[in-house]
């Protein structure tokens, strides 16, 4: 599955893609951990990331998550994920949208690009009602991202997730289907 916006594409991730996403995870591990739990040290190995790509497919299947990559358009090159995961049906017709982003393509408005779209994709195509996204007070780029996506902060959750060792309060933003 492919779906295309202005600077970039995103597509569904192949076996195929193992190499290169651990090369962007690797790259980025020193980055992302700053607001992401911490991953074993075989997290970041090819043959890892290769079983998450094919649990992903299968999820995709039952219709529970849908993860793409994020490739530049001029280059093809990989420099991101995002998903649409834990998607509930009604009464709920809710998911969880979760991205990261090479830091080198940070700041120029890219990772707000791909949620943009993946937001239409899961309003449109999945006819979900709401979307949500977890996001630390200290994650300044990724709130704003959000802001930036027509998403809107509706409180603060309370030591939430345990990343690097402690518990981390987080925002919890939306956007509605009504919204988009």
């Amino acid at each position: 599955m492919k779906l295309e916006s202005e600077r970039c594409f995103l597509r569904t991730l192949e076996e195929e893609d193992a190499p290169e996403l651990t090369s962007l995870i690797v790259r980025n591990k020193k980055f992302w951990t700053i607001h992401e739990p911490l991953h074993s040290p075989e997290f970041y190995t090819e043959k890892f990331q290769l079983k998450r790509i094919i649990e992903s497919v299968h999820q995709m299947s039952l219709g529970r998550e849908y993860s793409f990559g994020i490739f530049l358009k001029e280059s093809g090159d990989l420099i991101g994920h995002i998903s649409i995961y834990s998607i509930k049906r009604l009464p709920f017709s809710s998911a969880f949208i979760g991205y990261s982003l090479d830091e080198r393509f940070t700041r120029k408005g890219i990772t707000t690009e791909a949620v943009k779209r993946v937001s239409q994709f899961g309003f449109e195509d999945l006819e979900l009602h709401r979307i949500e996204a977890y996001v630390s007070p200290a994650n300044e780029g990724s709130y704003h991202v959000l802001e930036n996506a027509d998403y809107s902060r509706e409180g603060l959750l309370k030591e939430i997730l345990y990343i690097n060792g402690k518990w981390v309060d987080h925002y919890l933003y939306a956007k509605i289907e009504s919204n988009h």
